[in-house]
């Protein structure tokens, strides 16, 4: 089946997203850097967030939780913006490239309800996709197989008849990319622009 449509994800492959940006300033040690965001502000609880947790609950739980580290913990959100550092301009030419070829583009993105909007608002190129499926928006998150049907339906309302076989999908987690392919995706994971940009000329991508 030729390649018809490509779904990116957000974090890690457009926009330079990381905990560390933050918590590097709050945690000068690394030990106890690495611990805190394993064991506190875990991606696990992040996850949760994303799937559609309000932000305030779950930042009363954690503290609850960890009351030593209450400072800490409300900074995750209160300064989220820290975290992130930019758009990542080697994935967005490989965007670029596929936008001027005409390939349809869509968005799939584990984010935050909450927070989405000053990504929205702060990086334009988030705009330039088809359609965008956020996460915290309809309370589900990658690698939930429900997240990815949810994304299917929406590129049937501008592709109908679209197959998942003619699919791609880039993530910078394993887990996500692996997902998409057990559905019968192309998943793709994403270390490198460059190795992204040679598995979509593999499946036949004009990049």
């Amino acid at each position: 089946m030729a390649i018809k449509a490509v779904v990116f994800d957000f974090g890690g492959v457009l926009i330079d997203w990381s905990p560390e940006y933050l918590y590097r300033k709050l945690i000068p040690d690394e030990t106890e850097r690495r611990w805190f965001l394993t064991h506190v502000c875990s991606m696990e609880w992040v996850i949760r967030q994303d799937g559609g947790q309000p932000i305030a609950e779950a930042t009363d739980e954690l503290i609850a939780k960890f009351p030593d580290h209450e400072a800490l913990i409300r900074a995750f959100y209160e300064r989220w913006h820290e975290m992130v550092a930019g758009v990542l301009e080697q994935g967005v030419a490989l965007m670029e490239k596929l936008e001027a070829a005409e390939v349809p583009l869509f968005g799939l993105t584990n984010w935050s309800a909450e927070t989405f909007p000053y990504a929205w608002e702060h990086y334009p190129v988030l705009r330039r996709f088809r359609d965008v499926v956020v996460s915290g928006r309809v309370g589900l998150a990658k690698p939930d197989p429900a997240i990815f049907a949810a994304m299917l339906e929406r590129i049937h309302v501008q592709m109908p008849g679209i197959e998942p076989g003619e699919l791609v999908f880039i993530d910078d987690n394993q887990k996500n990319a692996d997902a998409a392919t057990a559905l019968g995706w192309h998943g793709v994971h994403h270390t490198s622009a460059e190795q992204t940009e040679a598995k979509l000329r593999e499946l036949g991508l004009p990049v």
